[in-house]
């Protein structure tokens, strides 16, 4: 017997942002707390009366949160659904990774519409902006955040990670083409995003044909766009300041400092070769992602059905149509964890057979398209992630 399929449908959504990085004020930002307020004004979006509130909140059987950067939590869903006072059946944190809003949401209107959930809630957050500013005057951990299992006492930054064998320690495993026991990306030092997307960035920009000056420009130009567009989105966490333009971007200032180098040549190798030594063609900081903020998002899904029972109004019903989502690299069969997995994808980077195509991403998007009935033309608005410019660049 068949089961008839429900239609999944966003009926809440909900953005924090905390602009303060005053130490006063740390005390409530810690990102469960940004999280906590991101579900609040999730629930009130769905347009229901305070009565029909109480009944959707407790009706949530499904929880799942991104991975915070900011606070190693020892449960944070298992605090969310305590803070909220539901029970839900599912309680997941994902791994880290800029893919994860997108496969939970995808994975969470899948299980709707296959009868697996009533009401499902997403949500993630975080606070380097409160941490950094607690380090700077020396107060870690921050006054009254949640008690955690393990000590803190610097704030993440995704250019420091450990590289070598001891980031796992005991359980590391070698990609397939290295020597016994030995990582080439922790030889080497490849493995951080600074260090693997130069790479990609460096490979599509010689496949295009591209000279350095030309990529840097266009990468400048590509950021002001986007500056632009966060100039207009009152959650961005750059609203309220003067928009930055192609030309404060692209350029190396002492504000704006160099990260890294699409085509990873130092002015030395370049001076070597007869070439420019001009360091304004790298990448500095206003180039690439941000991660110092104050944010938090939630969502919540439930099906077109459920949503006429619980009376939410029709003009708040957002339909998923379809998702899809796959991997470059299969060294995860390799390794034993999620996390790990994360790792060993990261460190294999070498393995790919050139750096300027992505057939996960391309064969991603197809079958998103696939899976939603649409064809590219029939889309008004795209939102690509990405840590770097390099996606957003590729995308026809």
């Amino acid at each position: 017997m068949s089961i008839r399929r429900q239609t999944p449908i966003v009926v809440g959504v909900g953005d924090v942002v905390n602009r303060s990085r005053r130490i006063e004020d740390a005390t409530c930002i810690e990102p469960l707390e940004l999280m906590l307020g991101a579900i609040k004004i999730a629930v009130q979006d769905t347009g229901l009366a305070p009565s029909a509130v109480t009944s959707l909140q407790a009706e949530i059987d499904s929880l799942d949160v991104i991975k915070c950067w900011t606070w190693p939590y020892v449960d944070l869903p298992g605090l969310i659904a305590q803070r909220l006072a539901i029970k839900p059946l599912r309680k997941y944190q994902s791994p880290h990774g800029g893919n994860q809003p997108g496969l939970l949401f995808d994975e969470a209107a899948r299980r709707i519409s296959k009868g697996e959930s009533r009401v499902a809630l997403l949500t993630g957050g975080e606070a380097l902006a409160s941490l950094s500013a607690c380090a700077a005057a020396k107060r870690l951990p921050p006054p009254n955040w949640t008690p955690l299992a393990e000590e803190v006492t610097t704030v993440f930054s995704p250019t420091t990670r450990e590289l070598s064998a001891s980031a796992l320690p005991g359980k590391w495993t070698a990609s397939r083409s290295d020597a016994d026991g030995v990582d080439l990306g922790a030889t080497h030092n490849i493995g951080s995003p600074i260090q693997a997307y130069p790479l990609f960035e460096t490979g599509f920009r010689a496949h295009r044909g591209q000279s350095v000056q030309d990529n840097h420009a266009e990468s400048a130009e590509l950021y002001a766009e986007f500056a632009r567009v966060a100039d207009l989105n009152e959650y961005a966490w750059s609203y309220g300041n003067e928009p930055e333009t192609a030309q404060s971007i692209g350029t190396v200032t002492k504000k704006n400092r160099l990260i890294c180098t699409p085509c990873e040549t130092s002015a030395t190798e370049l001076s070597l070769q007869g070439g420019n030594t001009d360091t304004s063609f790298t990448d500095p900081l206003l180039m690439n992602a941000f991660n110092t903020v104050n944010l938090a998002a939630a969502c919540i899904l439930t099906s077109v059905e459920h949503a006429r029972e619980l009376g939410i109004p029709e003009d708040r019903w957002i339909y998923a149509l379809g998702g899809a989502g796959t991997r470059d690299s299969d060294d995860c069969m390799r390794v034993s964890s999620l996390d790990e997995c994360r790792l060993a994808n990261r460190s294999a980077v070498w393995q790919r057979p050139n750096f300027w195509w992505s057939p996960a991403i391309s064969r991603s998007l197809d079958a998103a398209m696939e899976a939603s009935c649409l064809e590219k033309d029939d889309i008004d608005l795209f939102d690509f992630y990405s840590w770097v410019h390099l996606v957003e660049e590729s995308q026809p």
